[in-house]
């Protein structure tokens, strides 16, 4: 906590904190970091292999490839999700487990089985979207920046 968060607390909160954080327990920071890097690994791995199953099989080139192993690493998460896995594969392997996609594909599917009783509409589309929308307008937005400065740059004879 900063000193000046904790020069607005009263005596007693001071004495609570201070007592609280004497019984946090300690976080093992580097069995994290392993695990993570394992689990990220693993994900990382599998969506390599997928890749290279459709360059082999069925005659994609390494771009044209892409996106059907995004698909397929998509429908593994949300599959996982969905039988209750992917959230023992994260609370074991941490950060690891929020690869983009895979991550991105277990928040959204987790927030749609948590209100599917409210309906398909209100409850499954409007939840799952109150989760994807910031990062769908964050994503568009950026896009949009990028292609604003890419532009400025060509026309003043750049790339």
């Amino acid at each position: 906590m900063s000193s000046s968060k904790r020069k607005n607390l009263t005596p007693v909160q001071q004495q609570y904190q201070d007592f609280a954080r004497a019984r946090e327990p300690q976080r093992p920071l580097v069995i994290n970091c392993i695990r993570a890097f394992i689990v990220g690994g693993i994900i990382c791995t599998i969506g390599q292999g997928i890749q290279l199953f459709f360059s082999t099989y069925f005659n994609f080139d390494e771009k044209t490839a892409g996106d059907p192993t995004v698909a397929i690493l998509i429908l593994i998460s949300v599959i996982l999700t969905s039988l209750g896995l992917y959230d023992h594969i994260a609370q074991w392997g941490g950060a690891g487990s929020a690869v983009p996609v895979t991550g991105f594909a277990n928040t959204i599917t987790s927030a749609s089985l948590d209100h599917k009783s409210e309906g398909f509409v209100l409850g499954v589309g409007g939840n799952m979207f109150k989760i994807a929308g910031p990062v769908i307008v964050f994503g568009v937005f950026s896009a949009f920046i990028v292609a604003i400065v890419k532009v400025i740059i060509t026309s003043l004879g750049g790339m």
